[in-house]
């Protein structure tokens, strides 16, 4: 567990050192955010969707998965909206960053430890990959440029990466996947370096509405998402233990940093995204052995 979660930590913490010191000068988080956003996540994506079958994306589990999942946006969409006063793109991110768990650089590691292989993680990324992502962008996408909307699939690189990687599965030949899959790879680095240098010289956002934002998504992403989950699988789907235990160990996982590459990308609120990420990796772990050592206790 704690190798799984040490690169995220350490990472970040690079990313803080590296504002403070300004040593990429003072459009550096600005440049590698578009790095990660425009170049390193696209690669990435179209790597993985274009190897991967689709017939992982299906099955009892996933639904469950996917339906906490979106019943958690949804709750977060809701706080962002009707509580707390956010636009439309803040909304959105808010539901993402209570529900859009980190399934990749975490994910496997975790999957590996606590569930014996990566059979089930694969079809968390492809649902939100392809499921999530697109809906969350064109939430944010048509909340601030409505009036080109109808040109996002053509305008967001996130997007075509996937669109294109679902038509070629399977026919992209190893000369081009092995230079994605290498581009690909400095998509979940840069991603953290990012995020940890917007750590340093930021103006906190004053007053308890803050707060009692952050303490809201972080609660809604540790706490709600994992319990919405078993009680789905649970109560009203009856899932086998083994595939309960995957489906609440994922709902379980931190808040991933690809919603704090987008709220920046689209120039939305970073702050609580990216101490939603912060507080619930350091959360999660609890989070994560405690749900675990339940799941396998129950009979």
């Amino acid at each position: 567990m704690i190798a799984g979660f040490l690169p995220i930590w350490l990472l970040t913490a690079v990313g803080y050192v590296t504002g403070r010191t300004r040593i990429l000068g003072d459009q550096g988080e600005i440049v590698l955010g578009r790095f990660v956003f425009h170049v390193a996540m696209p690669a990435a994506l179209f790597a993985m969707l274009s190897t991967t079958s689709l017939d992982r994306f299906s099955g009892w589990a996933i639904v469950t998965f996917g339906a906490g999942t979106a019943l958690t946006c949804l709750l977060g969409f809701a706080a962002g909206r009707w509580v707390f006063g956010r636009g439309l793109g803040d909304q959105a991110i808010s539901g993402m960053a209570a529900g859009y768990v980190n399934s990749a650089n975490l994910g496997i590691p975790v999957a590996v430890q606590l569930l014996g292989n990566t059979s089930f993680i694969v079809s968390v990324m492809l649902f939100q990959v392809l499921v999530v992502t697109p809906i969350v962008l064109t939430v944010i996408d048509g909340g601030t440029q409505i009036r080109d909307f109808l040109l996002l699939p053509a305008r967001n690189p996130i997007i075509i990466a996937c669109v294109l990687g679902v038509v070629a599965s399977g026919h992209v030949p190893q000369q081009v996947l092995g230079p994605c899959r290498l581009l690909g790879a400095a998509a979940v680095p840069a991603a953290l370096v990012t995020l940890g240098m917007s750590l340093h010289g930021r103006t906190p956002e004053p007053g308890p509405r803050s707060r009692g934002e952050l303490a809201v998504t972080v609660a809604l992403k540790t706490v709600v998402q994992p319990c919405v989950a078993f009680v789905l699988g649970r109560y009203a789907i009856h899932l086998s233990r083994t595939d309960l235990l995957a489906v609440v160990t994922c709902s379980a996982l931190p808040t991933a940093q690809n919603a704090f590459i987008y709220a920046r990308e689209y120039g939305l609120r970073t702050e609580l995204v990216r101490n939603t990420i912060v507080a619930s990796s350091v959360l999660s772990m609890g989070s994560l052995l405690l749900t675990t050592s339940l799941l396998s206790a129950h009979r």
